[in-house]
């Protein structure tokens, strides 16, 4: 994916910001207490609209009193209409309950989209107020809340670049590992076992391993009229560009 939706890019385009702004009142609030985000974030959505949304996890088991209510409000919100679009990491999707999730909630509206690299976590409402977590990790503490217009449009921008880049759910290549990912990721640069092999540093036998277990898991059977390889550097090339 493109520099520009990486976490390395969303940090120094704030900074450009930032710095554009010196000397200039900033409507930005650093919050530490995750009890008073959560309060907040509340007092927010009866009225929004619109929310974007990035997560580089989902809650955990031991969470599951309140993933259901989060559940619950997103569901509402999505009742009375509230548009809602949300980017996880691909990481969320090697869970088989946070996948789960993930699909459900976007069967019910809230769509959802995967990127490979590091994201930040963020909520975004209407063009009103963001929610921008101060480390990549989720539930680590330190929110700032930005309600500085020049800030949320550059929030805005990174989040719609990410989203047109991102894959969508249900394509075929978050089945796969991430080491299965990277070597159908070189093989749609047309490359051989052998140059994978060799750009991954491992045997061939291994790279031979994982294609094949590719093949299993975009159910690719061998047929005389189809080419395997191709069909699944389709699959993974599909899976890109959503």
């Amino acid at each position: 994916m493109d520099e520009s939706v990486s976490l390395a890019r969303l940090v120094h385009r704030l900074e450009e910001v930032v710095g554009e702004l010196r000397g200039i009142p900033v409507d930005v609030e650093r919050v530490d207490d995750d009890a008073l985000v959560r309060q907040q974030i509340a007092q927010v959505v009866p009225a929004a609209g619109e929310l974007r949304a990035m997560h580089p996890l989902y809650p955990t088991a031991e969470k599951s009193a309140e993933e259901r209510e989060t559940r619950r409000r997103v569901l509402d919100a999505l009742e009375r209409g509230m548009k809602m679009r949300t980017i996880v990491h691909v990481s969320v999707m090697d869970d088989p309950r946070k996948a789960g999730r993930v699909r459900r909630l976007h069967a019910a509206g809230d769509l959802h989209r995967v990127v490979d690299e590091p994201i930040q976590q963020v909520l975004i409402f209407d063009r009103a107020v963001a929610f921008l977590r101060m480390t990549p990790f989720a539930y680590a503490p330190g929110t700032l809340v930005i309600r500085q217009q020049s800030l949320l449009t550059a929030l805005i921008d990174l989040f719609e670049q990410t989203w047109a880049g991102a894959r969508e759910v249900d394509a075929p290549t978050h089945k796969l590992s991430a080491r299965e990912r990277e070597v159908l990721a070189l093989i749609a640069e047309g490359r051989s076992n052998s140059a994978v092999a060799r750009a991954l540093s491992i045997t061939e036998a291994a790279v031979g391993k994982h294609v094949a277990s590719v093949f299993t898991k975009l159910d690719l059977p061998e047929t005389p009229d189809d080419n395997r390889r191709v069909l699944a550097v389709l699959a993974y090339l599909r899976g890109m560009v959503r």
